[in-house]
């Protein structure tokens, strides 16, 4: 059974940093495409960020960076210098498949 768990979210302060992990279960992780997607407040949800063919949105590029941990089946997302429009519920998706987990609230705020 598959599984996706995102954590690492929260409020945070304009100009700051969070890490997001995805541990995930059920699959080959380790041949896995992978992507943190997210949708804010009456928006469509978008792809931030994806590891196969390494793709950034251009509104997050050179302050987020994506990463895996093979070894622990575990995605990650290290965002720098967040902004208020960086507001939004942040997924992991194993690409090409259509679960979507719980996600994660990231708020970007002073």
């Amino acid at each position: 059974q598959v599984q996706l768990v995102e954590s690492g979210g929260g409020l945070v302060q304009p100009g700051g940093s969070l890490t997001l992990s995805c541990t995930t279960s059920g699959f080959n992780f380790a041949i896995a495409a992978m992507g943190w997607y997210r949708q804010a407040p009456g928006k469509r949800r978008e792809l931030v960020a994806s590891l196969d063919n390494t793709y950034y949105a251009d509104s997050v590029k050179g302050r987020f960076t994506i990463s895996r941990d093979n070894a622990k089946s575990t995605l990650y997302l290290q965002m720098n210098s967040l902004k208020p429009e960086d507001t939004a519920v942040y997924y992991c998706r194993r690409i090409g498949y259509a679960y979507w987990a719980q996600g994660t609230q990231v708020t970007v705020s002073s």
